[in-house]
């Protein structure tokens, strides 16, 4: 039998601790903790938990990464179920309080990024919207379309778009809009009346799934900046789920058709594949609106105010190597 020598050219290292800048393939033991190593990389993606959210609420909104993330707004989960105007940062570990949302609002959407962010709509079919610094909110822009439940995490603050929606006391709508950085426009709608639609990708490469009418829906349309097309199907029906990536890279997780789910979809810009689940079922939470389809953020949305970080296929992990 050839030997890890006979194949590599060199001996197992015999290391008191594991090495820095590993590289696929590579294999140590590991004195210390008495077991073999090897660097690989995932084969699957994996939700990890986070730190938990200062304050638990839903029909919150996010904009961000995956280490640099920040959420606002929102409701309480328990009575008097009050809206919200708090807004928390995340560094990757926990999160911290900083100045509020100029307004107390749940079911609002957001996008951009934790020092360009910006809020939009909200209940009861609220127009304003907000840009953030990374420190203080500025009033700017009103929607043309007075509407909550928008799509959220398509665009930067100054490119942003804003699909679909209810409109108080009944009405779902495909009202779509664009913002530059200081105003709203109206443009093309997107094909089917629905709120809660989420959203991931570019002003000019967006993608829209899912929503809710009376039931749930699992329907998904692109937009190309100037008209929307309709893509295959998610693999799960729901509303008020959350998004992260791009248009050929997207995740999309949770959401809510009866209660909250823990279901995760990935789409490649054709076909959607269901991923590993959550941890814990969200609802209404805070996306990652600079995230990744493999490193993404789920904050909020569930009643612990639980924060779970998603790692992508073909992530770098060490594994130890066991023998049965």
């Amino acid at each position: 039998m050839a030997t890890y020598y006979d194949i590599f050219g060199q001996k197992v290292q015999y290391l008191s601790s594991d090495p820095a800048n590993l590289t696929e393939g590579q294999v140590w033991y590991n004195s210390t903790s008495n077991t073999a190593k090897l660097q690989s990389v995932t084969t699957a993606g994996v939700w990890a938990t986070g730190g938990n959210v200062g304050t638990a609420r839903t029909t919150l909104t996010g904009a961000g990464s995956q280490t640099a993330n920040v959420i606002f707004a929102g409701q309480l989960n328990n009575p008097p179920f009050a809206d919200q105007s708090l807004v928390e940062e995340y560094n990757g570990t926990s999160w911290t309080e900083v100045n509020n949302y100029p307004i107390a609002v749940g079911n609002l959407s957001g996008l951009g990024t934790q020092t360009a962010a910006l809020g939009f709509g909200g209940y009861p079919n609220v127009s304003v919207s907000n840009e953030y610094d990374g420190t203080n909110w500025t009033s700017t822009g009103s929607l043309n379309t007075a509407r909550e439940l928008l799509s959220s995490n398509i665009g930067i603050q100054t490119a942003g778009l804003a699909a679909a929606g209810f409109i108080r006391p009944s009405s779902p709508t495909t009202a779509t809009e664009e913002y530059n950085g200081s105003t709203w426009t109206t443009v093309t709608g997107c094909n089917t009346s629905l709120y809660g639609r989420c959203g991931s990708g570019t002003q000019t490469a967006g993608l829209i799934s899912g929503g809710q009418n009376g039931g749930t829906n699992n329907a998904t349309e692109e937009y190309n900046g100037s008209t929307w097309t309709t893509g295959n199907n998610r693999p799960y029906s729901a509303g008020t789920a959350m998004g992260s990536g791009t248009q050929t890279a997207a995740l999309h997780y949770g959401g809510n058709p009866a209660s909250p789910l823990t279901t995760t979809a990935s789409y490649d810009g054709t076909n959607w594949t269901t991923e590993t689940s959550m941890s814990v079922a969200k609802a209404m939470g805070g996306g990652c609106g600079a995230g990744t389809s493999g490193a993404a953020l789920a904050s909020g949305g569930s009643a612990s105010g639980a924060t779970e970080e998603f790692t992508g296929a073909g992530a770098a992990e060490t594994r130890t190597i066991t023998t049965t």
